[in-house]
């Protein structure tokens, strides 16, 4: 219990919370101060922001003169319903690397911030909230009162959404930002609408809507969610207490008016038998012959439905091949109504309860109607039973109230012309979707496209701009309407128009007629569909942004959520109204879930923001503030224990720049990411591993140092053009890694394969850099080593080289921790400050030079040995022995591996080496024809390379047999319980994954095995004292042994015999972790599989 207790105390955002900036706001900070001796990202990313903004940086330029190439985005405009998620941050994430590594490649960068007016969304939170704070509706304010009221909540949250953007590090040019409701969107949207009209794409007419009672407004078909239900399910519906049966068919009988007999129907939504006006059965069914054309009595209400024949409706091989027909609440029904001219009777209000067509039911909520007309419908004798039935249920997506389809009249869109012109772009190549695959869904959705119902029943949105003529009525107690609604941009375009029309024009001069604006407003979508023109000035195409060639913007990146919703809009409005496509390339990015693959939901408590991760959050704080939501008291509950299991200690500070790059790190996942914060913190690891490193190599500098040319001479002859030819092996190598890593990020970058990008970045960092070079130049560096003055010059330059280029080829992904570098770079090199965004990206062609395959291949060599060697360290050499340095002995099939590995023998021990254990005592390598001394232990770095390391005398040998031995038989056991286990007669009937897991558990007991037994043959092998000794008695000569950091003689025993062992695989170079899984934090030593075996192969990372 203390424990836990402790926990949930545990602060992680204290440090952060209570940082105070000493950097005035906008100025660039002040590196009198030494630098810290750990990573603290609240310090780091302090400050730069405001610079970088206040620098200007961010803003494009529409200056005529201005010639470089132009790159913009516009992001896609979050909602202002409170604060940014983790997936809008994946978004911001994307976007943001991708403008600044253009913005480093010289090009004029625009990315375009805006905040959407999210009609729904925001209208029902702000009415949730003043219920729960005042008791009041929207109607206690009234329209404009309330409006006010939304406005008043914009302001409040909006900020916050901007301010998270900023803490971000998005470069953002906030000059441009816009709202979806302010002036001169809002005169787009005018402006789109009157076009639409007049090019008769927009019409109103009464059609089927989808219609949320929570909202009372229609909502469009792709803001329908639906599951899928397979038998009788309870459902808990908005607004009822008691759950609703889904999943089911009941059947019951309309009797003949005639009282000849009786038709049975059946439907999933008994209560919408109140709206029947007929029944549909097929015109070439003999069972029904006989009626075509008879009436049926309605058992409730007094109305007489006839018998119909429709081919289209009925198929007469599915239930009693008859079928009822409510015209007003069902798609189909509704075409078969039209088709036989029926009566469209709506038996439902707005508020989803049963009106005065219902007859004895008027008044009810539909889905108690639905009980009570069941009920009924057994009083009466025409119950005919139910049975389960498969459905696809309709839910709003934003309140999860169950749809209704309703008769009203409403504005539409006919998206038809507008959507083949989007798959034709498409097809054509003109627009470029990726992934590729999402193509497929994009000509799925625009060939079978509906028209889009664009005005909803709200008051927070961009009212319709059309106006309705009318007169008072005779008794002046209302208004009648005269005509059709007149479309104008406003009341005066809308009047003139009006005393065009002579019917219409006496009576608006007498003021006996008036004119009075739709009440609804328009879906979101529609004012979000305007971008990116809209903010760029559209529909003034003397618009400074729409003269200088901004429209259309280059690329779309966004969720691929969305691609209905928004994408294929734009693209569909872009083409209608300006004749160009909005973009020309469409990047859709993975949906982050939380690490189980849950979709994030307040209500399953793993909804993170941002700000939470970057800065680290109390878990007490983070369940105060569900308390403070619009939740459901039992939700809260939920999320609430959602949260205390996911993050018992709080979330922890990670920092902008490691949640940035672990959300890159994900892109390559596939559709959906599966978010661990545990992962993202081993990103901040890696932002204090990159810290540790640059401090380190600054201290190796001395004081007035200044770059130049690094020493070498250039190879004109070589096979893969000219290269440049160092004196250190390690210098050469890095170099050439350097340059693979920045052609590589270059490359993939232009190919938006993020993920790898981010991994050729990574590996280059922290294995080339960190892990390998770092500690190979140790010795060069040190100042109580014998090494020339030039070799300690060319490895400053390196180091130099290494840090001006990979903080630059880093930035766009962690621009923080990046410029912080950079600038003390450039502070050691004497140069004045110059934002590292603003430097030239390292594409990789300045340094095809340093490309040497060879160099890659010797160093290779080394790394390989070098990691055999650490291995049988960390396996025996532990504890107590932990600082012991070893003797090691190699044997080389190959000469020229063995010339390798004597000229490089200091480069190898420092390489032999971890944080915790010296380099070995020596290193020699064996002449031929050699053996090791006694008590060696074996390992084969490669088949023509065997690394012994001299145990006797510090491990007793004969113990660790005994231990391993006992280890073989508490794995033996292990194995027989499972191969039993798998043995019984009933192992056939256990799940699969069951049988897959353990078919994998025992493979591995036999691996472990193997592992044991080979360990065990080799330390009784090299116990043995019995083999014969060597003549030979070897010195200082350097053609038979060389030692490191000391030279000494030894006798060998002649005629090795080789000891089966399985070759040695070294680790491969380090890629990031893996996409579905956090890495833990490691030091970069490598480490044996299989326990303490010393010939199992090395784990990788």
């Amino acid at each position: 219990m203390g424990k836990k207790a402790d926990l949930a105390d545990a602060d992680p955002g204290k440090l952060a919370r209570e940082f105070v900036n000493p950097t005035p706001k906008g100025e660039f900070k002040s590196f009198a101060e030494e630098m810290d001796s750990a990573y603290h990202p609240h310090k780091v990313e302090a400050g730069w922001n405001d610079w970088w903004e206040a620098s200007g940086y961010y803003e494009a330029s529409s200056d005529p003169s201005d010639t470089r190439p132009k790159f913009s985005i516009c992001l896609p405009p979050p909602n202002v319903t409170g604060s940014l998620h983790l997936g809008h941050a994946l978004t911001a994430a994307v976007q943001d690397m991708l403008i600044r590594w253009h913005r480093m490649r010289g090009y004029n960068c625009m990315w375009i911030p805006g905040v959407d007016h999210a009609g729904i969304a925001t209208q029902t939170v702000v009415e949730k909230k003043i219920k729960k704070e005042e008791g009041k509706t929207r109607h206690d304010y009234g329209r404009e009162p309330f409006v006010d009221k939304v406005m008043e909540w914009k302001e409040q949250y909006g900020n916050r959404i901007t301010m998270q953007l900023r803490r971000l590090g998005c470069s953002l040019d906030w000059s441009r930002e816009v709202f979806t409701m302010d002036a001169p969107r809002a005169a787009s949207v005018q402006e789109a609408f009157v076009r639409f009209h007049e090019m008769g794409l927009l019409y109103r007419g009464v059609r089927l809507t989808n219609w949320c009672s929570q909202l009372k407004s229609a909502i469009s078909d792709i803001e329908v969610d639906y599951q899928d239900i397979e038998k009788r399910t309870r459902i808990s519906v908005p607004g009822y207490e008691r759950t609703i049966p889904f999943g089911v068919i009941w059947s019951f009988a309309y009797e003949f008016a005639d009282g000849s007999g009786e038709i049975v129907v059946a439907t999933t939504r008994p209560e919408t038998m109140l709206g029947d006006t007929a029944v549909a059965v097929h015109p070439d069914d003999p069972r029904y012959a006989h009626c075509h054309g008879k009436m049926l009595k309605h058992p409730f209400v007094d109305r007489l439905i006839p018998v119909i024949c429709d081919a289209e409706l009925v198929q007469m091989e599915f239930g009693t091949g008859a079928v009822k027909v409510t015209p007003a609440h069902d798609p189909n029904d509704f075409k078969c109504g039209k088709r036989h001219d029926l009566a469209m009777i709506t038996i439902l209000d707005d508020d989803g309860n049963m009106n005065a067509e219902a007859g004895p039911f008027a008044g009810r909520k539909r889905f108690d109607a639905r009980f009570d007309v069941l009920a009924e419908l057994k009083n009466k004798g025409l119950s005919r039973g139910e049975a389960e039935n498969p459905m696809r249920l309709g839910l709003c997506s934003r309140t999860g109230d169950v749809i209704e389809p309703l008769l009203k009249p409403q504005w539409w869109v006919n998206c038809a012309p507008m959507a083949k012109r989007a798959t034709e772009a498409v097809r054509t190549g003109q627009l470029k979707i990726m992934p590729d695959f999402h193509e497929a869904t994009w000509f799925r959705w625009l060939d079978n496209i509906q028209d889009w119902c664009v005005s909803r029943q709200l008051w927070w949105g961009h009212r319709i701009p059309a106006w309705y003529p009318r007169r008072k009525t005779a008794d002046g107690a209302s208004w009648e309407d005269l005509g059709e609604p007149i479309v104008a941009r406003n009341v005066e375009e809308a009047r003139a128009k009006a005393l065009e029309d002579e019917a219409l024009a006496p009576g608006l001069a007498s003021g006996a007629v008036e004119l009075f604006q739709d009440e609804d407003v328009l879906d979101t979508w529609f004012s979000s569909g305007l971008f990116p023109f809209s903010p760029l000035g559209w529909p003034d195409l003397s618009a400074p942004d729409m003269k200088a060639g901004w429209h259309p913007t280059t690329l779309l990146e966004t969720g691929h959520d969305i691609l209905f919703f928004w994408v294929a809009r734009m693209v569909m409005c872009s083409l209608a109204l300006t004749d160009k496509l909005p973009f020309t390339e469409v990047y859709l990015h993975a949906m982050v879930r939380d690490k189980y693959g849950r979709k994030m939901s307040k209500s399953l408590g793993n909804v993170v923001d941002p700000l939470e991760v970057i800065n680290g959050y109390k878990l007490t704080d983070l369940l105060a503030k569900l308390d403070q939501g619009n939740l459901d008291p039992k939700e809260v509950a939920k999320a609430k224990d959602a949260q205390t299991k996911e993050f018992p200690g709080g979330i922890p500070e990670c920092g902008s720049d490691a949640l940035r790059f672990g959300l890159l790190a994900y892109t390559q996942q596939g559709r959906d990411v599966n978010l661990d914060i545990q992962r993202i913190l081993s990103y901040r690891q890696f932002c204090n591993k990159l810290w540790q490193a640059t401090r380190f190599a600054l201290q190796k500098f001395p004081p007035g140092f200044r770059p130049e040319p690094l020493p070498c001479v250039i190879d004109a002859t070589a096979p893969n053009g000219p290269t440049a030819v160092f004196d250190s092996l390690a210098d050469a190598w890095i170099l050439d890694r350097l340059h693979a890593a920045c052609a590589a990020v270059d490359a993939h970058l232009k190919a938006y394969e993020i993920a790898d990008a981010i991994s050729a970045v990574y590996v280059f960092w922290y294995d080339d850099f960190c892990s390998t070079y770092l500690e190979a130049t140790k010795p060069t560096l040190d100042p109580a080593m014998p090494v020339p003055e030039s070799a300690r010059r060319a490895a400053r330059l390196t180091l130099y080289t290494c840090l001006h280029f990979g903080l630059r080829l880093l930035h766009p992904f962690m621009p923080f921790v990046t410029e912080e570098l950079y600038q003390r770079v450039r502070l050691l090199a004497g140069l004045e400050h110059s934002s590292c965004m603003i430097a030239e990206f390292p594409d990789g062609q300045a340094s095809a030079v340093w490309a040497n395959a060879k160099v890659v291949a010797r160093m290779e060599t080394l790394r390989t040995v070098a990691a055999a060697i650490r291995a049988v360290r960390s396996e025996y050499l532990r504890g107590e022995h932990d600082r012991y340095a070893p003797e090691v002995f190699v044997s080389c099939g190959d000469a020229d591996t063995a010339a390798l590995l004597k000229a490089e023998v200091p480069t190898l021990g420092a390489l032999a080496r971890s944080s915790s254990q010296p380099p070995p005592a020596s290193i020699a390598v064996l002449p031929p024809n050699c053996a090791p001394p006694k008590g060696c232990a074996l390992v084969n770095a490669s088949t023509d390379v065997a690394v012994f390391v001299l145990l006797a005398g510090v491990v007793d040998l004969g113990a660790e047999v005994a231990r391993l031995e006992k280890e073989v038989t508490k794995v033996q056991g292990f194995k027989d319980k499972l191969v039993k286990s798998m043995a019984s007669p009933n192992y056939a009937k256990a799940p699969a994954n069951k049988r897959a897991e353990d078919a994998t558990k025992l493979a591995g007991f036999d691996a472990q095995l193997a592992t044991l037994a080979d360990a065990i043959a080799q330390l009784k092998y090299y116990a043995d004292d019995e083999r014969p000794a060597c003549s030979a008695r070897l010195g200082h000569d350097a053609h038979h042994a060389d030692f490191y950091p000391r030279q000494q003689a030894t006798h060998w025993r002649a005629h090795r015999s080789a000891v089966p062992t399985p070759p040695y695989s070294p680790r491969p170079r380090v890629r990031p972790p893996p996409r579905d899984t956090a890495p833990a934090p490691h030091s970069g030593q490598r480490r044996l599989d299989g326990g303490r075996a010393l010939a199992a192969r090395l784990s990788t990372l």
